[in-house]
């Protein structure tokens, strides 16, 4: 699995390629993905479809970029 934080946008989980995506609620049951093997995750918290993006971080002008580092 990859997960890549996108400048000012969502956090993209991709699959590995041994298996597919589970995502899980608060009270632990599963989304229904389908076959997808990749999703968006909104961060902006404009997302008409949460826990989903769907683009609401442009029209908001959501700025967070990120870079990576090692955690203490």
């Amino acid at each position: 699995m990859k997960i890549t934080v996108r400048d000012h946008g969502p956090l993209r989980i991709e699959a590995g390629e041994s298996g597919g995506l589970t995502l899980l609620d608060g009270q632990g049951r599963a989304y229904g993905l389908g076959e997808r093997r990749t999703i968006s995750l909104c961060r902006c918290g404009a997302s008409a479809n949460k826990p989903f993006c769907d683009g609401s971080h442009g029209r908001i002008g959501f700025d967070s970029a990120c870079e990576a580092r090692d955690l203490p």
